[in-house]
């Protein structure tokens, strides 16, 4: 009789007792109930396998990867992939390039959001003359097409793989300024924001303490699509042979380097490289999609 009054009781404390989990716990269990994320992560985890364990495994000599009596032949059990021009074997290429357009995408990505963020941060805290002239900067980067001003920066600098990265790290500031001063301008007047300065805490601590981790859900989708359109842009730059120097692999310039013998029957040439670009894209974009579902904070439960 006793435990039949005391369990109505009990099973609200066996409630309370149920464990909370943290925001980025939710964040990762709605991420992983969303397929399309689930495809995005599982393609981009592939590709950056690819990338990290091809050098590795299959130490790879590009001046020497000659063989013209294989010239352009099709897929085969001896070359999945087929051939290039020069009896290169495609698959051996793509694989030993994605360490290349992964790198430069994540890498750029990395450098044009950090400092993108801490102008459009500094920016909106600061606002004023400081936040004028900042933005007038930002618009005036913006008033290029993106592909057009780093073709310019990279004919200054000369073509290579490091002034590409470069110059898709620059183009891509704006983007990231803009979006973190918007997030800075809907924050600086919270309540907590004007009780820290009211204390005295310094205009830097805040920055990194508040304005930045509030920040941080939009920024991550931004980047994750970035780096989708960051390996577009190297491809881009390395098809009009602005990017990585033959003879070592790279995307853009394989697809470029076959683009000529295409009406000669030679698909395999052109398919595999423009589907590597392709998948890659896909999966970041996917991804971005997901994280943003994800961190909608309209959607948390």
């Amino acid at each position: 009789m006793a435990e039949s009054i005391l369990e109505p009781i009990a099973r609200p404390a066996e409630a309370i007792t149920t464990p909370v989990r943290s925001p980025w716990g939710r964040v990762w269990i709605r991420l992983r109930a969303n397929r399309s994320a689930q495809l995005g992560m599982a393609v981009i985890g592939l590709i950056t396998l690819v990338a990290v364990l091809a050098p590795i495994l299959n130490p790879y000599n590009p001046r020497a990867d000659l063989d013209l009596a294989n010239s352009l032949k099709p897929p085969s059990p001896a070359h999945w992939l087929g051939t290039d021009v020069q009896g290169r074997n495609i698959l051996v290429r793509l694989a030993q390039g994605a360490h290349v357009s992964l790198g430069v995408g994540v890498i750029s990505v990395a450098i044009s959001l950090i400092t993108g963020t801490l102008i459009g941060l500094v920016s909106g805290l600061t606002g004023g003359r400081v936040d004028s002239v900042l933005m007038r900067l930002m618009d005036i980067m913006l008033a290029f097409p993106g592909l057009l001003l780093a073709i310019a920066i990279v004919a200054i600098r000369g073509p290579g793989l490091p002034n590409t990265m470069l110059a898709i790290s620059i183009i891509n500031i704006p983007t990231y300024a803009r979006l973190s001063r918007s997030m800075a301008l809907s924050l600086r007047e919270q309540d907590y924001i004007l009780a820290s300065r009211s204390l005295g805490v310094s205009e830097s601590r805040i920055v990194f303490a508040h304005l930045l981790p509030n920040s941080l859900s939009p920024l991550i989708v931004q980047a994750t699509l970035g780096i989708g359109s960051a390996i577009l842009e190297t491809a881009a730059l390395g098809f009009l042979g602005l990017g990585q120097q033959p003879p070592f692999p790279e995307w853009g310039a394989e697809l470029a380097d076959s683009t000529k013998y295409l009406t000669s029957g030679a698909w395999w040439a052109l398919l595999f490289p423009g589907l590597a670009i392709m998948v890659t894209v896909l999966g970041f974009n996917l991804l971005g999609d997901g994280l943003r579902d994800a961190l909608d904070p309209r959607l948390q439960r």
